[in-house]
């Protein structure tokens, strides 16, 4: 009876160090854009604070332009890149930074896109096996490590006013993927092995967007699927695609990846200068136009017919089935994306239905970025806007610990801050990357110059710092 109890407690003892070993190869992982569940957080340590093109380089190499941003399996970085009309995924070798494979995606069409988008713009997202990416102009398509194709999914075509540039995640043994387009909307999951259609729900009140959803399994009840979109936070059961509970209060465009800490997400989301507080406008109602503004008396209004002064030169974005004519449906988004406001918000997260007025503990609405997302690391919650305006907060309250502008380090900011080793870095459209102190007092330790253009965010690995510029991927560490 003691061997077999004896025996029971080394196998328990054996599983748990096998689990704790797993967890903590997977806490080295870059899975998806910004790391574990979009937090750009990792565990690593030793990252150097200082690196360029001649100092702490462990290994360099000159890639096809893309703006996706590297993931990282336990050998493997993944990529999706854009060559001579050619839409590729590449796998490259942690080590060494060589190429293992790299396959072409069909591209039956090229899709709208503004001039800060790519045709390579989506992160891939790998389970530990497999890769997954999407491609616009296509569809997602799956390879095992060895470059075998494992399915394809066509989808589309899009209608994004800016093209499209959420990235898919892998929630409960499913690829989930949003797509938020100026009509019929929708958020997909498909069986990671076969690409089989698992569920599919549209999101009729979300038009432009661009966020990367994040996943999130309560203590109690089934795993979730978080999507910030137009005017609203909505969780959908990762099994059923059913919608669990939501919030508003966000602004009508919305493209930053949300971060959870203790249950509570923070979120960004910037529109335009007239959605903040003090400098809203108010049009009037559709009946009320109708009889000031339609000259024609058909029951719309075409662009001729309305004052051309902000905020009626929003005509083309809220034009949402781009006739050349506003309707009744598209007055009424209009006045309620004006209604909407830019934002940081905090919200407690779970509930059932519509959780507004109990679920948002904070919103704050100065200096809120458009496209970098938030950041929170030891404590600290960080929000870097476009041009380089730095704000660290108190995540509990939202109170200002500091903020200030990133001397030195650039004035575009389309990367998003992520954090390792006691440290935080900042990615500047210009290739500077701000290494700064994690206490919240922003002060810089290092600025490092690639000078070559950065649009993807960094990825963090076993001691080694991935950074992507236009053409090269880049790998830093602390040279022994």
């Amino acid at each position: 009876m003691r061997k077999a109890s004896l025996g029971l407690v080394i196998g328990v003892f054996l599983l748990a160090m096998a689990v704790h070993a797993q967890q903590k190869t997977a806490s080295q992982d870059w899975p998806q854009f910004r790391g574990p569940n979009g937090s750009g957080v990792n565990e690593t340590t030793g990252l150097p604070s200082e690196f360029g093109s001649n100092k702490n380089v462990i290994w360099k190499k000159f890639l096809p332009t893309g703006y996706s941003s590297p993931v990282l399996s336990e050998n493997y970085i993944f990529l999706t890149a854009y060559e001579n009309e050619k839409l590729l995924t590449l796998c490259l070798d942690r080590k060494t930074g060589d190429t293992i494979w790299q396959k072409e995606a069909p591209r039956p069409r090229k899709e709208k896109l503004d001039f800060r988008n790519n045709p390579a713009s989506p992160s891939s997202v790998t389970d530990g096996k497999h890769v997954f990416v999407f491609f616009p102009d296509f569809g997602m398509l799956a390879y095992d490590f060895a470059g075998k194709e494992i399915w394809r999914l066509p989808l589309g075509p899009f209608d994004n006013e800016y093209g499209m540039g959420a990235s898919p995640i892998v929630a409960d043994n499913k690829v989930i993927l949003v797509c938020d387009q100026n009509t019929d909307s929708f958020i997909i999951a498909v069986d990671k092995l076969t690409g089989k259609i698992i569920w599919k729900k549209d999101r009729p009140e979300a038009t432009s967007g661009h966020c990367t959803p994040v996943g999130y399994s309560p203590k109690e009840g089934e795993t979730q699927i978080l999507v910030p979109g137009s005017f609203l936070l909505i969780s959908y059961s990762a099994k059923t695609g059913e919608r669990l509970w939501w919030t508003g209060g966000l602004s009508f465009e919305m493209k930053s990846t949300p971060v959870i800490r203790d249950g509570v997400l923070f979120i960004n989301g910037y529109a335009s200068p007239l959605n903040q507080p003090d400098n809203q406008v108010k049009i009037p109602s559709f009946e009320q136009a109708l009889a000031k503004f339609d000259a024609d008396k058909n029951g719309q209004f075409s662009k001729e017919e309305l004052p051309t002064e902000s905020p009626y030169d929003f005509f083309d974005f809220v034009d949402l089935a781009k006739d050349g004519h506003l309707d009744r449906e598209d007055w009424n988004y209009f006045e309620a994306a004006l209604a909407s406001l830019n934002g940081m918000l905090a919200i407690r997260l779970g509930g059932q239905g519509d959780m507004t007025e109990t679920n948002i503990l904070w919103a704050y609405r100065r200096y809120v970025p458009q496209l970098p997302s938030p950041l929170v690391y030891k404590d600290v919650l960080y929000m870097i806007n476009d041009v380089g305006f730095l704000t660290s907060f108190k995540p509990e309250t939202g109170d200002v610990i500091n903020q200030g502008r990133l001397r030195g380090a650039g004035s575009k900011f389309f990367a998003s801050p992520v954090a390792a080793d006691g440290k935080v870095f900042i990615t500047s459209l210009r290739g500077k990357i701000s290494v700064l102190k994690s206490d919240g007092s922003n002060e810089i330790i290092a600025i490092n110059d690639l000078k070559e253009d950065c649009y993807a965010t960094p990825a963090f690995g076993k001691g080694r710092i991935y950074i992507r510029t236009v053409n090269t991927l880049y790998c830093f560490g602390i040279n022994e």
